[in-house]
């Protein structure tokens, strides 16, 4: 009687028996939740304008049921064929971050970063994320043999043309995560010692260059720097960062309850359902709250971590890695700065932070993880 192998797939198994349970079910829970406190964080200010106070919650549910259909149909399709497909999906947001600098662009507070459609705007920086993972996972993938000093310098080239053309825009948010993820990524795909060092050193000698040269703006440098004196400019570059650290003091162990928190009802943070929306978490649901829902973003930066570890793949290995990288790193630099102990970076929170194209976009991490892991004994 033969028996199976451990490492060959049972293609007997239907695709809904061999999807991850616990990364799907806690990626709706956070999702859920987002939409909860997106609403407890913006029902004041729309009744107080005169306003439904269901505009963000209808748009924000409506935004997470179109991420979650993108992530199944993800999941439901080999990966494989993003590794075909990375040619188009690289030229395709290349074309849309250009087409940011023409009059297709919206311009909002300052920033050209959306494309208007209808009564939606679509973010093309936020989608740029996951493709420059394709890319890279694609590229690195086809390389077994380790990145050699081209290979090196031409994924640098590739990987630079979206990350300045967001940065441009700018939004440095997506550009700093894009350099984190394309980083880890290389480290993954095996990238030598000697070429790791030199272009971290390059990192930190091009950060500098950035700064006294002027290149970004003083706005830009203040908010990123603000977090390493945290009692000056209490109502400048400070103000968001210590009202946010108010917040999150005052919700104590259990917090003021859902739709209590006086501070967020009184909108003392600016724009909270966007950057700042983990503080209504700490103001409303407290430290077992906040913890919560660290909690659960790890589970779902574990699970995507433990799909690169058990595939035999390089490609998707990689894959994975990106999207852990991703929402790992996103979750980190969010939550901590909130909490005052991070840059002021922009970056949203995952599936918490109100925003279409952001929360499809990590919906999009997800459902290729989910595909991954789907077919990891291939």
């Amino acid at each position: 009687m033969s028996t199976l192998s451990p490492h060959r797939p049972s293609t007997g198994r239907p695709l809904v028996l061999r999807l991850d349970v616990a990364l799907v079910l806690t990626t709706f829970v956070v999702a859920a939740i987002g939409v909860v406190i997106v609403y407890s964080s913006t029902r004041s200010k729309l009744l107080l304008e005169g306003l439904s106070p269901h505009y963000y919650l209808n748009r924000q549910a409506a935004y997470v049921v179109v991420g979650g259909v993108v992530m199944l149909v993800l999941a439901a399709v080999d990966y494989k064929w993003l590794e075909h497909a990375s040619a188009v999906l690289y030229l395709g947001i290349v074309l849309a971050l250009l087409a940011m600098f023409t009059p297709i662009g919206s311009h909002v507070l300052g920033a050209t970063r959306w494309i208007q459609l209808g009564p939606i705007q679509v973010q093309p920086s936020s989608f740029a994320i996951p493709v420059l993972i394709v890319t890279v996972a694609t590229f690195c993938a086809r390389r077994p043999e380790g990145l050699e000093r081209q290979d090196l310098f031409k994924v640098l080239a590739l990987a630079a043309v979206p990350i300045l053309l967001v940065v441009k825009q700018p939004d440095l948010a997506s550009g700093i995560v894009m350099c984190i993820t394309l980083l880890v990524m290389l480290v993954v795909a095996g990238i030598p010692n000697r070429y790791l060092v030199l272009l971290l050193v390059s990192a930190v000698v091009g950060a500098f260059a950035v700064v006294h040269f002027g290149l970004l703006k003083s706005y830009e440098v203040n908010r990123l720097t603000s977090f390493l004196h945290p009692g000056k400019d209490l109502q400048g570059s400070n103000y968001n960062p210590h009202q946010s650290v108010a917040a999150i003091g005052s919700g104590g162990v259990w917090g003021k309850g859902l739709f209590h928190g006086p501070q967020t009802n009184l909108q003392y943070v600016p724009e909270q359902q966007t950057d700042f929306i983990f503080s209504a978490v700490g103001e409303q649901l407290g430290f077992v709250g906040s913890a919560s829902v660290i909690l659960l973003l790890g589970i779902v930066s574990w699970r995507l971590l433990r799909a690169a570890q058990t595939t035999h793949d390089a490609f998707g290995r990689l894959l994975a890695i990106g999207g852990f990288t991703f929402i790992a790193f996103s979750a980190f630099e969010n939550a901590g700065m909130s909490m005052g102990i991070m840059p002021v970076a922009g970056i949203p929170l995952p599936f918490l932070s109100y925003g279409g194209s952001a929360t499809v976009a990590f919906f999009c991490a997800v459902g290729i993880a989910l595909s991954v892991q789907a077919r990891h004994q291939r």
